[in-house]
């Protein structure tokens, strides 16, 4: 992935490098906290290293940064990776997190971010772009059904970790 200019007034996107992971994790904070889910969260910049930069990296990231205070600050991201559908025998991708600073939202970050990775999906041959969102969070629903997205209402994610995980795996 290349950068691609977007408006000033928006952000520059690029693919994170290690250098941002401290940034990205910040970030990661303060989504955590919006989503009131701050007691879940144990991501750090070492934990995140392999993941995204790894000799197997299991997912991707892009970051925006705006110029301040005389340098780059990255003030969103959006964290993803492919998945598979077996009804369309197709990859899909699926973002995991999206996250843009409240200090700048309304610049068009945010629909920069989800233009570009559903740009990727097309460029990867993928069957589908998809992602989750609370349902309490009406702004960011309208928000997504507005650029087009149809948000599912019969389908429940299931989810299963920690102690719980080391269970339903038998140990």
């Amino acid at each position: 992935m290349h950068p691609t200019p977007v408006p000033a007034a928006a952000a520059r996107l690029r693919p994170a490098e290690p250098a941002d992971l401290g940034a990205v994790v910040a970030l990661i904070g303060e989504l955590a906290a919006f989503e009131r889910l701050t007691h879940l969260l144990q991501v750090t910049p070492e934990a995140l290293h392999p993941h995204l930069f790894g000799e197997r990296p299991v997912a991707e990231c892009l970051v925006a940064e705006v110029d301040r205070d005389g340098g780059a600050a990255v003030v969103g991201f959006a964290l993803f990776f492919t998945n598979f559908s077996t009804f369309l025998g197709k990859p899909g991708l699926y973002l995991e997190d999206l996250y843009v600073q409240p200090a700048v939202r309304g610049r068009g970050i945010g629909r920069a971010l989800l233009e570009r990775l559903g740009a990727l999906a097309v460029a990867r041959g993928c069957g589908r772009f998809e992602w989750s969102v609370l349902d309490w969070n009406a702004d960011a629903i309208r928000f997504y059904e507005k650029m087009g997205a149809a948000v599912l209402p019969d389908w429940r994610i299931c989810r299963v970790t920690g102690e719980a995980l080391l269970r339903f795996a038998g140990r």
